[in-house]
């Protein structure tokens, strides 16, 4: 019945999560989910009251532009500008997103051929290679390895690979590792993309999650960047709009436009009353950012102390809201997953659901109150790992 690329595809992590989290709820467990990265806290209440009075316009009732309002455009250039010292034309190098992961399916439809290589970190974000899929491209694993900080080896990419190789996803601040990445890895990245004609698509929806001082820099700010690559931005997690659907992509303008031209023909734009909307979070004040950053600081305290108490090696992550662990001996991930919920109502993601270098491993996501966090790990230290 369905077509051969959705018969290949594996079942969607975070869809296959939601169904084992029902059969506990039906059940009447108290779960406590730390799977999915959904942010718990609400939207901050001056986004959500400009979203109010956009909405009540007639004016946003009708379709909206495909690149996205010139404004919410505007706005998205001058925070990039402020946050991370990129200059970006907002006409020509930046284009509104129905969110990061809407960019992310639809790029490789603007440059890929059937059997061009798409170069996608493992572990990573699922749709770096369902979007390489969709579009008839061949998805070639990056490991991303604990003993290289979770950076890719860039000289490690067989040169059979690299010759049919078009374009190279990577996401600093990571998930699911949560590692972050410096100004020399994207200058190397930048130095290795001109090499081999690649264009580089950088995930950076954790830019603001970070925590003690730590400023995540942005891929754009490396000489040379702008000619080979582009970078998608969210508002879904650094102002809890994740059901909002919103991000912008920002970058060399023929990318840009090219993923421009696939939006046009595809979907029919972001709603303008949520443009309007991100307007107001892009430009206000970024307070509610450094709150929200408090409070996952505090869950991810919690939650290290715990893990650590029963024996987990954890480094403490410097961004996202992630946290990711290494499993117990004698476990792999789906096992010890499986362990959580089935024994302690805790959900977590197993690591091998984000590629084959993620077994060994699981990810917690912050995304419950502190309280909460300590009685998951009393929930675990009652497993006796």
């Amino acid at each position: 019945m369905y077509a051969d690329r959705i018969n290949a595809l594996p079942p969607y992590l975070f869809a296959a999560i939601d169904e084992s989290k029902s059969r506990m709820l039906a059940k009447g467990v108290d779960v406590i989910d730390l799977g999915v990265g959904d942010p718990d806290q609400p939207t901050p209440s001056h986004i959500v009251e400009s979203m109010c009075q956009a909405v009540r316009d007639p004016a946003t009732h009708r379709y909206p532009s495909y690149t996205g309002m010139l404004e919410f455009r505007k706005a998205a250039a001058k925070w990039c500008q402020e946050s991370r010292d990129i200059d970006i034309d907002p006409v020509n190098q930046t284009l509104t997103l129905i969110g990061s992961k809407e960019g992310v399916a639809h790029i490789p439809l603007a440059f890929i051929n059937p059997d061009d290589v798409v170069l996608c970190p493992d572990p990573g974000y699922p749709v770096y290679k369902i979007g390489t899929q969709f579009a008839g491209g061949e998805p070639f694993t990056m490991p991303l390895l604990e003993e290289n900080g979770f950076l890719p080896d860039l000289d490690a990419i067989p040169a059979d690979m690299l010759a049919r190789a078009k374009m190279m996803f990577l996401n600093y601040p990571n998930n699911p590792t949560s590692a972050t990445a410096d100004g020399s890895f994207f200058k190397e990245v930048v130095e290795f993309a001109k090499d081999n004609d690649l264009i580089v698509v950088h995930d950076n929806a954790y830019s603001e999650m970070v925590y003690e001082g730590y400023k995540a820099p942005s891929f754009l700010n490396v000489n040379g960047a702008m000619e080979v690559g582009i970078e998608l931005y969210s508002l879904s997690k650094t102002y809890n709009m994740t059901g909002w659907r919103l991000g912008f992509a920002v970058g060399n303008a023929d990318l840009i436009k090219g993923l421009g031209k696939v939006k046009s023909n595809i979907d029919s734009g972001a709603f303008d009353a949520i443009q309007m909307a991100g307007i107001t979070a892009l430009t206000d004040s970024q307070q509610c950012v450094s709150d929200m950053n408090r409070i996952y600081e505090k869950r991810r305290d919690a939650l290290l102390k715990g893990l650590q108490g029963i024996g987990l090696d954890v480094k403490p992550p410097k961004a996202t809201f992630y946290v990711w662990a290494p499993v117990p001996n004698g476990y792999d991930s789906m096992g010890f997953s499986q362990l959580l919920l089935e024994e302690a109502g805790i959900v977590a993601t197993p690591g091998v659901g984000f590629g084959q270098h993620g077994e060994g491993y699981i990810r917690f996501a912050l995304t419950q109150s502190v309280d909460r966090i300590n009685e998951a790990v009393a929930r675990m230290e009652k497993l006796r790992l």
